[in-house]
This record gives C-alpha cells, structure tokens and sequence, in this order.
C-alpha cells in the first residue's frame, strides 16, 4: 500500500518557503523579540470581563477601533482590526497582489507572506548605512509594484527613513498605481510623528501598526490605517470574526483606562534604550548602530559564539548574522535586566581579548 505524501499536493511556492521562526528558548533574561519588558497583568487594570462567551464577537470591532481612534485622533471608519499586524499583511497581498516590493533586511512576513500567497517579490538592498537606495524609485517605475512596504523605524535595523524620501517613494508610487504600506510598529518609540498627518494628501497610503511592541503582545492586535474605500476592498478578504471577543474587550479597556500607565513604560525604554546606546558604543570592537526602536542592532565579531555564550548565561537576544554579517540584536529590558546584560556581554568580550 501507497502512504500518502502531502508534499506531492503542495504548491510549489510553498514548497521553497522558509518558515519564520519564532521559537520558546529557556533563559532567564528575554530581550529577543522586541516586547515590552514590563509584565502586564489583566489585574492592572480589569477587575471584570464583562464578555459572554456564548456569542460571537463583534465581527466590525466597533469598541476597539473607537478606542483606536481616540488616540490618534481620526475616525474609527479609516481603521481596520487584524489579529496582529502579520494578518493585515496578508491581506493587503491577498486583495491587491503582487508584485511586492520592500528594502532588505527588513520585517521578514513581507517577503514570506508574498511567497505564500504567490505573488512575486522585489528586494532593494538598503545601502551600508541601512537607507533606502534611489533604485526604489526606479523600481517602482520599471518593475510595477501593486504593493510597496516599508517599516520605519526599521526591523532589524531600528533606523528611521527619512520623510522626505518616504514622501517621494509615495508620491511616484501613487502617479503608477501602487500602494505604500509605512509599517509604525515601532513609531511609539521614535523621535518622530509618523505619517498619520499625510493620510490625507495621499489616497494610496496605508499606515500599519500594532498595540504587541507597547505591552500588549499577548493579546495580538494589529491595526490598519487607511481611507475608507482602500479599507472597504481589503474587508472583502478579512474573515469574519477574525478578532475574539476577549482579546477586544482586553485592548479596549487598556486604551480607555490604562494607556497613561503604558505611556509611561514607553518613556521608560526609550531612556534605556539612550542609556544602552551609550553603554554599548564604549565597548570595544562594537559597532552600535542608531536606533529609534525598542531594541538596538549591533556589529561584533565571533557573533554567533557570543549568542551561545550568552544564552549559556541565562541571556537571550537574537541572532541576526544569517541577515547581516556579524550582528546581534538586543530588545531594551528593564533597568536590571539591562545593567545585567552590559555586564555579561563585558565580561564575554574579556574572554577574547
């Protein structure tokens, strides 16, 4: 008798595809994946779920986006919910499809979720100092790209593009029927404003961001920021109930009643990360790059052994040197865990010198 082989029926796109990696390692201090250091309790700030279990969420999530909106001051009807900002990417392809261009290295689920939907993808190298090249423009000319994404501050990199760049990439990109995606997961923790206020001079930009980097990523929600009709076409692809009842009400509380207190962890980071900038740019051997993230990428050599010796030592960071030679990339901690980590890492590079 046959046994029956899925991979014989597997498209082959997927075939090719390398699964993004997230994976549970043991350590006692965690500054891998760009959380919020703070632990956050339902307790904080709920003393009841008032949510019946019995019905269905609200598949239009009219609370949460309302709360949304309150924040950042637009109307609830240019925002839409996604079960993390990776399901909103999805989307995105999903409704206007490919090709799909974006700079390298950059947030991984761009180029994964374009393989997995089928659609081709195009890379722009960023230059030595991790900026967009003028090749964008090109490309955007040459190679017709129906989506465009671009994340600032940048993941691994935590550099900001400059507004004036990003503001012509959206302007040629709207004069040949693309869509620029500008991805603020990690605006929160950057010097500047973001490009909310050029919603309204550019149909064919869309905002993505996400409540995961500011204390929340337990709950998964992800927000796209749009004109409502742009909004109305990707709403024909979102499946229905997409964000559970619990995770919405949770999100709404915490925004209503507890976003000063977040406000304040973010303030915190931001001051560590400074702090750790300084620290780590006295280390020698060190090339620290600028960051406007919750997290800094740094160059040294013997990269990889250093990831191992670390995580021997209880901590755990990310190991970037398969995307960029010779660097790791450290998520900012609490005051402790941070002071912890120089210390490690000192006594680490004291070994090889």
């Amino acid at each position: 008798m046959n046994r029956f082989n899925p991979e014989s029926l597997v498209r082959q796109n997927i075939r090719k595809l390398t699964p993004y990696q997230a994976k549970e390692i043991p350590c006692r201090i965690k500054l891998d994946a760009n959380e919020s250091p703070f632990p956050l309790k339902l307790s904080d700030f709920i003393s009841e779920i008032d949510v019946h279990l019995n019905r269905y969420p609200d598949p239009e999530a009219i609370k949460l986006r309302k709360a949304l909106a309150r924040r950042i001051k637009i109307p609830y009807t240019k925002i839409m919910i996604g079960n993390g900002s990776d399901e909103l990417i999805y989307y995105l392809i999903l409704t206007f499809g490919g090709p799909v261009l974006y700079p390298s290295p950059t947030f991984a689920m761009y180029g994964i979720i374009a393989q997995s939907v089928g659609v081709k993808r195009i890379e722009s190298k960023l230059d030595v100092n991790f900026d967009i090249k003028e090749e964008v423009i090109d490309l955007i000319k040459t190679e017709k790209p129906r989506l465009i994404f671009i994340s600032s501050p940048n993941n691994p990199t935590g550099n900001s593009f400059s507004t004036e760049k990003i503001l012509k990439i959206i302007d040629t990109a709207s004069k040949n029927s693309a869509i620029v995606v500008i991805d603020e997961a990690y605006q929160p923790f950057c010097s500047e404003r973001g490009f909310l206020p050029f919603l309204k001079d550019f149909d064919n930009l869309v905002i993505l961001r996400t409540l995961s980097k500011i204390g929340l990523a337990g709950l998964r929600v992800g927000y796209l920021i749009g004109n409502e009709s742009l909004l109305f076409e990707i709403n024909k692809v979102r499946l229905p109930y997409n964000v559970d009842a619990l995770t919405q009400y949770i999100a709404t509380v915490a925004l209503n009643k507890f976003y000063s207190q977040i406000r304040k962890f973010i303030t915190e980071i931001v001051k560590e990360r400074n702090k750790m900038q300084k620290e780590l740019s006295k280390i020698k051997g060190l090339q620290v790059f600028p960051s406007e993230a919750n997290f800094i990428l740094f160059k040294i050599k013997n990269s990889h052994n250093v990831y191992k010796k670390l995580l021997k030592e209880g901590i755990l960071v990310r190991d970037i040197s398969s995307t960029i030679k010779d660097a790791l990339r450290v998520t900012i901690g609490t005051k402790e865990e941070n002071r912890e980590f120089l210390k490690v890492l000192n006594n680490i590079l004291g070994e090889y010198s």
